[in-house]
């Protein structure tokens, strides 16, 4: 069994959840923004982003036989598989003296709802800490294994 896969695995997590906290931070500050991207000539509001994460994934046969014969093990963690646009409408708002406002005087907003990005930014934060927990754990377990050798 190889002693650092728990540092590995939290580590790969905490790294997935410091990204999180990023892109939720960016769907926060760009909660007004109307024109987020120029596509075809017209702006279009910033939309909302998401970060996709998995397990590390299984690990093939070949992997796993090589790692019994040398006497180590695989650690899976945590990967972000890729960062996708919410696709949820727009907000529509009626704000006529609005620059971005059409002929109907509507302006559409980003599809960022501020109390939805809190809780997610409130869960990212929260797993982070017990993935520092978690290291910290570790690093205390193996400093005691340290210790019955003296």
């Amino acid at each position: 069994m190889n002693l650092t896969n728990s540092f590995n695995n939290s580590s790969s997590a905490l790294t997935a959840q410091r990204l999180r906290m990023d892109i939720i931070s960016s769907n926060i500050a760009n909660a007004e923004t109307t024109r987020g991207k120029l596509v075809d000539g017209e702006w279009i509001p910033y939309q909302r982003k998401v970060v996709i994460t998995e397990a590390g994934g299984q690990p093939s046969f070949d992997k796993v036989f090589q790692s019994k014969l040398s006497n180590r093990s695989v650690g899976n963690g945590v990967k972000v598989t890729q960062i996708v646009e919410d696709q949820s409408p727009f907000k529509r708002v009626y704000q006529p003296s609005h620059p971005d406002a059409n002929e109907e005087g509507f302006v559409y907003m980003p599809n960022v709802d501020i109390l939805k990005e809190m809780v997610d930014m409130i869960s990212a934060t929260r797993s982070y800490e017990a993935n520092v927990t978690a290291l910290n754990a570790s690093k205390s377990m193996f400093m005691k294994a340290l210790e019955i050798g003296r």
